[in-house]
């Protein structure tokens, strides 16, 4: 079992579910609004928003590099679906530009459904 960790932009998300529940991933966890930032010192809707004179915009200028809101997703797959759960994200996040987000893989020791007391890969959604 793997925890699949995706960062991505919020306006993704909608798009993002749609594309895993089609292949075959159907449960997930969303956490919304966290707050990150990569290499980029530059937040350019912000300075395009600050010349078009919007006062938010404007107000969040600063020295500094500002943190940007995210959606962070937290993918529970056995490991034979982690591989078509990546490409699945990339292929719906990717635009080539900055802040496209990033992915994570970590490993899972356990799980255990609540419910029925299950334990291991029987608690995962599998639709194979």
């Amino acid at each position: 079992m793997k925890e699949v960790m995706a960062i991505i932009r919020l306006n993704k998300m909608n798009e993002t579910k749609q594309a895993l529940s089609k292949a075959g991933i159907s449960s997930f966890t969303a956490m919304g609004n966290v707050l990150g930032r990569g290499k980029g010192l530059v937040d350019y809707k912000i300075l395009k928003g600050a010349e078009q004179g919007y006062i938010e915009a404007i107000s969040q200028l600063g020295d500094g590099p500002r943190m940007i809101s995210k959606r962070l997703l937290s993918i529970i797959v056995p490991d034979k679906k982690v591989k078509t759960t990546v490409q699945t994200i990339i292929s719906t996040n990717q635009t080539g530009s900055p802040g496209d987000g990033k992915i994570f893989i970590l490993p899972v020791s356990e799980a255990h459904k609540v419910r029925t007391a299950e334990k291991g890969d029987d608690v995962l959604d599998n639709e194979d």
